[in-house]
């Protein structure tokens, strides 16, 4: 692998992965933020970023989308240099609520994003890697794929599950490549993420901790996944949830 890992983020302007992309920052990581809508929210991470001593390219994109993908591998690998590292972060929550009440048309966005979006994105970052040394790829997953969600998204914990499923898959048929493939699981973290803004203070009494977690201790666990002291974990889901 080069000497300078260059890693892509989706969904990297915002809560956990901004916090992802600042950490890998830090950590001499180059970063590609991929980003769906808010430029200013890409461009303010990105700048913590390049404080940090790292160089940074944001792309507006779709992560469901074959040829937003491609393209921003392909800007990744030409600004930056080959791609290392993938994290699968960008995620859509919405509806909220009981399955029955659930828009057919909002959960079908909800599973291009949760989904398909992460085994495009996967699946590019394997065709490069494969051909330019390996690399590590960490899914974002949830906590919501073992607990089910009820009354709140269970469209989004069983897209979690397929998350969790395709880490255990791909992580075998890739490491002969020299590609590792993990997850990391959140439990409910302090973002912009939840409909409710103070869903993380209410269940924080559920939670054997005590708390709802902070963004940087998801990207803790991402950093370490990425990194070579991670050299012999691959397929693992690791729970970062608080003891949920």
């Amino acid at each position: 692998m080069p000497h300078t890992p260059v890693t892509v983020i989706t969904g990297g302007s915002r809560g956990i992965g901004a916090a992802i992309c600042t950490r890998l920052a830090h950590e001499g990581h180059h970063i590609a933020l991929g980003y769906h809508s808010d430029a200013a929210a890409a461009e303010k991470a990105a700048a913590t970023v390049r404080e940090a001593g790292a160089r940074c390219v944001t792309v507006k994109m779709d992560t469901a989308e074959e040829a937003d993908v491609d393209r921003l591998f392909e800007t990744a690998a030409a600004e930056l240099g080959p791609v290392t590292g993938l994290v699968n972060n960008a995620g859509v929550g919405a509806p909220v609520g009981p399955l029955a009440d659930a828009d057919a048309d909002a959960m079908r966005r909800a599973l291009e994003v949760n989904v398909l979006g992460y085994l495009l994105c996967a699946r590019r970052a394997v065709r490069d890697m494969t051909r330019t040394g390996g690399g590590a790829i960490v899914n974002i997953s949830s906590a919501a794929a073992t607990l089910g969600a009820p009354g709140e998204y269970i469209h989004y914990a069983a897209a979690k599950g397929a998350v969790d499923t395709m880490t255990v898959g791909l992580s075998k048929e890739v490491a002969a490549d020299g590609i590792r493939v993990n997850a990391v699981a959140p439990g409910v973290i302090w973002t912009e993420f939840h409909a409710d803004p103070e869903r993380p203070a209410k269940l924080a009494a559920g939670i054997p901790l005590g708390r709802s977690g902070r963004p940087e201790e998801i990207a803790a666990a991402v950093s370490w996944l990425l990194s070579d002291e991670a050299s012999y974990a691959t397929g693992t889901i690791l729970r970062v949830a608080g003891g949920r």
